[in-house]
């Protein structure tokens, strides 16, 4: 019997990622994530519901998280499931838990959108943000007193 472990998800980072290194040196970040869903009760309020994960991203995938990721920045995330169990420490028995292993990432929304002090990828390369000053009559569609109709929106 053929399976398929694919886990497509997309919301705020809940806490700083924490990275650490293996004794064979590779990265591996451990961040929470949360993923909130809108919707309407029987009687028609409007409700949302918020659902906490836990993830694991590993080597190079985990240093750039860490570099660009704070707390509250959105992530589109990409990975497949993973359940662990382990014995308790202090003798609690059996533990387990479920976290989705990161084999992909994509930056979500601007570059100063959550997350304090978060740094742009940018900006980490040296090219940094170009002033408003700057930009190009190409970089902006309209003159800034001009008006504009709904129908000149291209989207």
């Amino acid at each position: 019997m053929a399976s398929y472990n694919k886990v497509i998800l997309m919301g705020n980072l809940t806490r700083d990622p924490q990275l650490r290194y293996l004794p064979n040196q590779t990265a591996v970040a451990e961040f929470g994530l949360a993923c909130n869903r809108k919707f309407k009760g029987q009687n028609g309020e409007d409700r949302e519901e918020v659902t906490f994960v836990d993830c694991t991203a590993w080597a190079r995938t985990a240093e750039v998280i860490n570099e660009y990721f704070k707390k509250g920045r959105p992530i589109f995330v990409e990975g497949r499931l993973k359940y662990d169990t382990w014995e308790d420490k202090q003798g609690g028995g059996k533990r387990h838990k479920l976290t989705v292993v990161v084999e992909n990432f994509q930056f979500v929304g601007g570059r100063n959108e959550g997350g304090e002090g978060a740094k742009s990828p940018a900006a980490a390369e040296g090219q940094g943000a170009k002033p408003q000053a700057a930009a190009g009559a190409a970089d902006v569609p309209f003159d800034q007193g001009q008006q504009f109709k709904p129908d000149d929106i291209p989207f």
